[in-house]
C-alpha cells in the first residue's frame, strides 16, 4: 500500500498555475483524435493504400520526434511559459496551413501541415509534463501527472465528436470503388468531389487554429511562476551522460516508445477493423466508418473514466505494480481482439482503451521521478520517442495491405492479425512495470534518490 496521502497532491499556492497548465492537456488530445479517423478518410479521398494513408501518422508523430530536443533546449534557456507560447504558435500555424493545402488538393501539403502542428505539440508536451511533476512533492509526482492527464480525454472526445459530426457525415457518400471509377470515366466530377471533401476536412482545423491564437494571447498576458525554471547554464553533454547512466529513465524511454506505438495503432486502425466488421453486417463503407467512430468515442469515454479510477488507485497501489497489472489486462484484451472476430473484437478494443489510460503518465512520471534541472531534457527524451507513433502505424498498415492481397495472415483476417504489433508493445510495457515494482521503486524508497547516474 502507498502512504502518499500524507502530502498534498497540489500545494494551495500552486493550484492556479497548475490549472492553467492543465488546460493545455486537452489540446493534444483534440489534435490526435480528430486526426486518427481521418487516415481512412484521406485514403478514400486520395485513393491511397493503407500504408500511404498511415503516412499522416508518420508526419504527425514525426513532428514530436524532430522537435523534442530543440524544444527542451529552448525551454531550458528561456522558461516554461516561453515554451508554451512557442508551442501554441506552431500548433496554430500548422492548423491554418490546411487552407492552402485544401486549395492545392494534394496529399503532401497536408503532411507538412500535420508536421508543423506537432512541432508545436512537442513544445507543449515538453513544457507541461515536467512543469506538473515539479508542482509539489516528488512522492506524488506520478499521481499528479495522472490527474492532469485525466483531462486529455476531454480534448480527445471533442476531437472524435468533431470528426464524426462535422467531417465524416459531410463527406461525399461515394466509396473507394466509385471514386476510382469516376477518376477514370469523369475526372472533373472526381475533382469536384475531392475538393468539396477537402474543404470539409479543413474547416475544423482552421477553427482550432483561431482558438489557439486566442490562447496564445491569454498566455502572453498571464503571470506564470518561474521559480521552477533552472538558472544554471545548460551542459547538454553532462545531462545526457547522467540520463544515460540512469536505468530507470532509459527503460522508461523504451516503454514509452512502445506505449505510443500501441496507442496510435489502436486508435487509428480500429476504424479499419470496425469498417470490415460492419460492412460484413451489410453497412456501406461510409456508414461503417461512422459506426466504428462511434465505438471509438465509447472507448475514449472508457479511457477518461479509467484514468480517474487509476489515479485514485495510485493512492493505494504503487505505480509499478499497477502498470504491470494493467499491461497484463491489455495483453488479454488484445488477444481477444485478434482471435475473436466481429463486435466482440470491438468490445475488446474498448477494454484496451481503459488500460491505455494510465500508461503514458505513469511511465512518464516514473521515469522522471526525482529529477530537477535535468527534467526538461529528460522530458524531451520521453517526447522524442513519440516517434513510436510515427514508425509503427505504417508498419501495421503494410501488414494489412499484405493480408488484403493474400486474403488473410496465417488464416486470420488481416486487420485482426496486424494487432500482433500492439500485443508486443504491451509485453514490453508489462516488463517495465515489473522492473519498476521489483527494482526501481524500492531503490528510490530506500535512498530517496535516483540511481547514481541521475543524481544532480
Amino acid at each position: 500500500m502507498n502512504n502518499q496521502k500524507k502530502e498534498a497532491l497540489i500545494p494551495k499556492e500552486l493550484i492556479f498555475p497548475f490549472l492553467l497548465v492543465t488546460i493545455l492537456f486537452p489540446l493534444w488530445g483534440f489534435a490526435a483524435d480528430i486526426t486518427n479517423p481521418l487516415v481512412a478518410a484521406f485514403s478514400r479521398i486520395f485513393l491511397m493504400s493503407n500504408f500511404e494513408g498511415a503516412l499522416i501518422q508518420f508526419c504527425f508523430y514525426g513532428g514530436y520526434c524532430a522537435m523534442a530536443i530543440p524544444a527542451a533546449i529552448f525551454i531550458r534557456k528561456y522558461s516554461y511559459k516561453s515554451g508554451v507560447m512557442m508551442g501554441l504558435g506552431l500548433y496554430a500555424a500548422g492548423a491554418l496551413l490546411f487552407i492552402p493545402s485544401a486549395w492545392l488538393a494534394n496529399f503532401y501539403p497536408f503532411l507538412v501541415s500535420y508536421f508543423i502542428m506537432t512541432c508545436g505539440l512537442s513544445f507543449l508536451e515538453t513544457s507541461a509534463g515536467p512543469y506538473v511533476l515539479s508542482m509539489g512533492s516528488p512522492s506524488r509526482a506520478t499521481q499528479r501527472l495522472n490527474f492532469a492527464q485525466s483531462f486529455y480525454p476531454v480534448g480527445s472526445l471533442i476531437g472524435m465528436f468533431t470528426a464524426k459530426n462535422f467531417i465524416q457525415v459531410k463527406l461525399n457518400d461515394a466509396d473507394t470503388a466509385t471514386r476510382q471509377g469516376l477518376l477514370e470515366s469523369n475526372p472533373a466530377q472526381f475533382e469536384s468531389i475531392q475538393l468539396s471533401d477537402l474543404d470539409v476536412v479543413s474547416s475544423p482545423y482552421i477553427f482550432i487554429g483561431l482558438v489557439l491564437i486566442v490562447l496564445l494571447v491569454i498566455y502572453k498576458l498571464s503571470n506564470m511562476p518561474n521559480h521552477f525554471d533552472s538558472k544554471e547554464p545548460l551542459n547538454l553533454k553532462a545531462t545526457l551522460r547522467r540520463l544515460k547512466a540512469n536505468p530507470r529513465y532509459k527503460e522508461g524511454v523504451i516503454a514509452q516508445f512502445f506505449y505510443v506505438g500501441a496507442e496510435v495503432m489502436c486508435w487509428t486502425f480500429i476504424i479499419h477493423y470496425g469498417v470490415r466488421v460492419f460492412m460484413n453486417e451489410g453497412m456501406t463503407e461510409k456508414v461503417s466508418e461512422q459506426v466504428a467512430l462511434q465505438y471509438n468515442i465509447y472507448a475514449m469515454i472508457t479511457f477518461g473514466i479509467c484514468r480517474f479510477l487509476f489515479t485514485y488507485l495510485l493512492n493505494y497501489i504503487k505505480s509499478g505494480q499497477l502498470l504491470k497489472i494493467v499491461s497484463l489486462m491489455a495483453i488479454g484484451f488484445t488477444l481477444l481482439l485478434i482471435f475473436i472476430d466481429g463486435r466482440w473484437g470491438i468490445y475488446s478494443f474498448i477494454g484496451i482503451s481503459g488500460c491505455l489510460s494510465m500508461m503514458w503518465p505513469t511511465i512518464f512520471g516514473s521515469a522522471l521521478t526525482g529529477m530537477k534541472a535535468d527534467s526538461k531534457i529528460a522530458s524531451a527524451g520521453m517526447i522524442l520517442v513519440i516517434g513510436g507513433g510515427s514508425l509503427l502505424p505504417p508498419l501495421q498498415g503494410k501488414l494489412i495491405d499484405i493480408g488484403n492481397e493474400t486474403g488473410s495472415l496465417l488464416g486470420i483476417p488481416a486487420v485482426n492479425a496486424s494487432f500482433v504489433l500492439v500485443l508486443i508493445c504491451f509485453m514490453v510495457i508489462a516488463f517495465y512495470g515489473y522492473r519498476l515494482q521489483k527494482i526501481h521503486e524500492p531503490e528510490f524508497e530506500k535512498t530517496g534518490e535516483l540511481a547514481e547516474g541521475a543524481k544532480e
